[in-house]
């Protein structure tokens, strides 16, 4: 990658958003993040496409299943590759986000090195 890639990143517990905005910039990446899935919602339908979405399922206002719905009703974003990092495990809950668009699926706690290594799969995919 010749730029740094931008990484939308849609989670609304702090905590985690501070780890993983770390292990992305450390990486390399540049990253925007959002605290809940109504501005979630506003910036998929209005602000430039990233290279990548990782994204909580579970957030205020909007969860994420809604907003990789309405990511993929988008043109311009139906190539987007998106990652879901979340602490919902049910394999009902993965297969459904899965089955609506999300490319990926991680669970809470996650490893940093899996994680990156995902996003970089996803990302050779898709530049």
């Amino acid at each position: 990658m010749s730029s740094a890639a931008h990484v939308l990143m849609i989670e609304d517990e702090e905590d985690i958003a501070l780890i993983v905005r770390y292990l992305l910039e450390r990486n390399g990446f540049t990253v925007e993040h959002l605290a809940d899935g109504r501005a979630g919602l506003e910036r998929i339908q209005t602000g430039a496409v990233p290279d990548l979405v990782l994204m909580d399922f579970m957030l205020p206002f909007r969860d994420g299943l809604e907003l990789v719905e309405r990511l993929r009703a988008q043109p311009q974003w139906t190539s987007v590759p998106v990652l879901m990092l979340t602490a919902k495990a049910r394999e009902a809950d993965i297969v459904r986000a899965l089955e609506i668009g999300a490319d990926d699926y991680v669970t809470k706690p996650f490893q940093p090195e899996e994680l990156m290594a995902r996003i970089r799969r996803l990302l050779r995919r898709s530049l």
